[in-house]
């Protein structure tokens, strides 16, 4: 007996892929329609969302008094390092939140090559009182010797001197940014673009950072320093490729510059995920969350926020030469 294949299987296996094929091409087209002609309608998602996330950090401000959850390096306060690593970590920050319940306390662990060396538990007490009362707690808790633990104590004033500093230095950043865009396009529009989608970039990276209730250190701070970086670099490529290339049309040189961002982008978040899937340190982990965050962000805010203010100035440009 001889086999012979289906033929009505066979057609109807190239029908099925035929139509998926048809139908993601069909997407592909009204995607690239809507991106290309309404652009001035797509302009008003990155725009609502710097205004969702103005909101969010005003009613931080006003709830709170600080525009961040700020962290112990920053405001201040207290951390007791233990360095009995038999102590279960969460059953500790379980009893002391429930014997502190208006105090700001963190339990975590300090490991080195994936092995835990020590336990450090910070609190925003900065009084000797205060931090004896949490010692003794501590000590209830778990049988400490004077030689299982220190004591390191950082003032609220220097935590403000430094948060003071860095956003000094974030505003010179962005100054220089903006005069260093202004002489290489020579032009003030795509100067605002680029800045406005670095400050957008910040904005809603620090409203969805409040969100995830994590506490902002100096190490946080560092990584929105990065994000600038990271925000300027798509955004400079898209704009030199627009404004200073000419072969092409303003939507093929834009589809290029999309080409390469993206696999940019890609690459970092990539790295970025696998951080923070492997490492354990609590202060990468942060890094790490500020940068996927941001760098999610700044696909919208340079792909459809910068690209729409572009193509609105150059068809301004075009007709005035008109």
């Amino acid at each position: 007996m001889t086999l012979k294949p289906d033929i009505n299987i066979k057609h109807k296996t190239s029908q099925s892929l035929y139509r998926k094929h048809r139908f993601e091409s069909n997407m592909m087209k009204s995607f690239k329609e809507i991106y290309e002609n309404k652009y001035k309608v797509l302009l008003i998602i990155p725009f609502l969302i710097l205004i969702l996330a103005l909101l969010q950090i005003g009613m931080q401000y006003s709830f709170t008094g600080e525009f961040v959850n700020k962290g112990i390096t920053l405001k201040g306060g207290s951390t007791i390092t233990i360095t009995k690593t038999s102590i279960d970590v969460n059953e500790l920050e379980s009893f002391l939140s429930n014997k502190f319940p208006k105090a700001d306390i963190n339990v975590r662990t300090l490991t080195i090559a994936g092995k835990i060396v020590s336990i450090a538990i910070d609190s925003d007490a900065q009084e000797n009182e205060e931090i004896d009362v949490l010692l003794e707690s501590i000590k209830e808790k778990e049988n400490l010797d004077k030689d299982d633990y220190s004591i390191e104590v950082m003032g609220s004033s220097l935590g403000k001197s430094f948060f003071k500093q860095t956003l000094i230095a974030l505003l010179i950043a962005f100054l220089l940014m903006g005069v260093v865009v202004l002489i290489y396009f020579r032009s003030l529009a795509p100067c605002l673009a680029v800045m406005l989608a670095a400050f957008s970039d910040i904005v809603v990276t620090l409203a969805i950072f409040n969100l995830t209730g994590i506490k902002l250190s100096t190490a946080g701070i560092a990584a929105f320093l990065m994000l600038i970086g990271y925000s300027v670099d798509t955004d400079i490529l898209l704009s030199t490729r627009v404004l200073k290339r000419k072969e092409g049309s303003v939507m093929e040189r834009i589809y290029g510059a999309i080409k390469t961002g993206l696999t940019m982008s890609t690459t970092t978040l990539t790295a970025v995920l696998v951080a923070l899937i492997f490492v354990e340190s609590d202060v990468i982990k942060q890094i790490m969350t500020i940068l996927f965050i941001g760098l999610l962000v700044d696909l919208v805010m340079t792909w459809i926020q910068n690209v729409g203010i572009l193509r609105l100035y150059l068809e301004r440009k075009g007709k005035k030469k008109h």
